[in-house]
């Protein structure tokens, strides 16, 4: 078998070629059986004919018509057919090469593709036959045609071709007025892109401003709601603090029998009830504090005695004469038959509530006080009931008279201390 193949030049599909049936057979039986049959062999050479048919079946197959053409030749000696398959091939490569080089179509081709091209070429044919039949009858017009017909046909194509020269003109000048117009129109395009990639550039950075002005924002809202929140502690503080009576929060003054106490200390003693000189010295200390805040409250300055508030060793300092110095404290060793200094100091306290009291009495909701002040006898006396006066000095005195004193002056304060924190909530 060959190893030649034919494959379509259009298609590329694979070409079967139908080979003369005395090559196949010849091939089948072999070289001597071939030279047995050699006289019906050189019969068929002689005439021609198959031959003629392979070549016109193979041109057949290529999808074009050829002239058959014979060759006529003298066998001499016996003649011995020894046309293979090979040579068949080799002999239809060759004839398809030279179709391919004569013309434009490249062959072998297949069936279809034959059917394709010969359908291509009769209609091609059938345009040149219209083309060819046109210029006949324009040919035949042309000479039937007289010379007045001519000129005018002249005339009518010349003012047409003047015509379409205008137009061509203006065309041109349209075409040139487009062309100037796409100059401008790529011009303004550039500008546009340039326009744009420069807003491009704008909001990034409009954004990017944006972002850093919303961050400030979200910022700057926490810490309003920090200070708001801040602020709204601090005014529910200033709520309390402005119902809070500062007065009475400091200073708590209350009765235990006979006894007086303030902020948990005892004022006085009595002989059933013992109370150390440090706890009746420590109640003095807070009596003179609360005195002295009451003075500033009405913007009181103390005549004749400046008071000093030093916890259980408060004092008041004399502003005539000497300036000694008269304490608000003892140990229990004073001499009962003496006017000793501590004595002095508790009327010179009584003094300083009695200045108080008069400052006080001088506003529309004046101070009234339960208990009245005798100054000069160091006395408190009971105005409101049965008019029972008490000594506060221990001179020539009993202790259960003196813890009443204490506990007189003790509630005066108190009242003070009312009315003080009921103007201080008022101011």
């Amino acid at each position: 078998m060959s190893s030649m193949r034919f494959l379509c030049q259009r298609c590329c599909q694979p070409l079967k070629l139908s080979q003369p049936t005395e090559v196949q057979d010849s091939a089948q039986r072999g070289p001597a059986d071939a030279l047995e049959e050699g006289g019906p062999s050189r019969g068929m050479t002689d005439g021609g004919e198959p031959q003629a048919r392979a070549s016109s079946r193979l041109l057949s197959d290529s999808g074009r018509k050829f002239k058959k053409s014979v060759d006529h030749f003298t066998l001499l000696g016996h003649a011995v057919s020894i046309r293979t398959l090979s040579s068949v091939q080799k002999t239809t490569a060759d004839l398809f090469d030279i179709l391919s080089g004569q013309k434009d179509v490249d062959h072998p081709l297949c069936e279809e593709c034959t059917d394709n091209l010969l359908k291509q070429l009769d209609t091609e044919l059938t345009f040149v036959e219209l083309d060819s039949q046109n210029y006949r009858r324009c040919l035949e017009t042309d000479l039937l045609m007289g010379e007045a017909e001519k000129k005018a046909l002249q005339m009518e194509l010349q003012t047409e071709l003047q015509g379409l020269e205008l137009e061509e003109a203006r065309l041109a000048q349209e075409l040139e007025a487009v062309e100037e117009s796409r100059v401008q129109t790529e011009a303004d395009l550039r500008a546009a892109q340039a326009e744009t990639k420069e807003l491009r550039q704008q909001e990034r950075q409009h954004h990017k401003d944006y972002s850093a002005l919303k961050w400030q924002q979200l910022e700057l809202t926490d810490q309003l709601s920090s200070l708001e929140n801040q602020l709204r502690h601090a005014q529910h503080h200033l709520h309390r603090l402005r119902q809070t009576d500062i007065f009475n929060a400091t200073f708590e003054i209350w009765e235990e029998g006979p006894l007086g106490i303030i902020n948990n200390f005892r004022l006085g003693c009595l002989p059933g009830v013992p109370v150390g000189w440090k706890e009746i010295n420590a109640a003095w200390g807070q009596v003179a504090l609360l005195l002295l805040a009451l003075s500033n409250t009405v913007g009181l300055k103390f005549q004749r005695y400046q008071l000093v508030a030093c916890g259980n060793h408060s004092y008041l300092k004399s502003l005539t004469g000497d300036c000694a110095r008269l304490p608000l404290f003892s140990d229990g060793s004073q001499n009962v038959f003496l006017n000793n200094k501590f004595d002095r100091a508790m009327m010179a306290f009584l003094d300083c509530m009695q200045q108080f009291k008069e400052e006080a009495e001088k506003g529309k909701e004046g101070l009234c006080l339960p208990y009245t002040i005798h100054v000069k006898g160091g006395l408190m006396e009971d105005a409101l009931g049965s008019g029972e006066c008490c000594s506060i000095r221990t001179h020539l005195n009993t202790e259960e008279q003196w813890t009443r004193a204490l506990k007189f002056m003790l509630i005066n304060l108190k009242w003070s201390l009312s009315w003080a924190s009921i103007r201080y909530r008022h101011d």
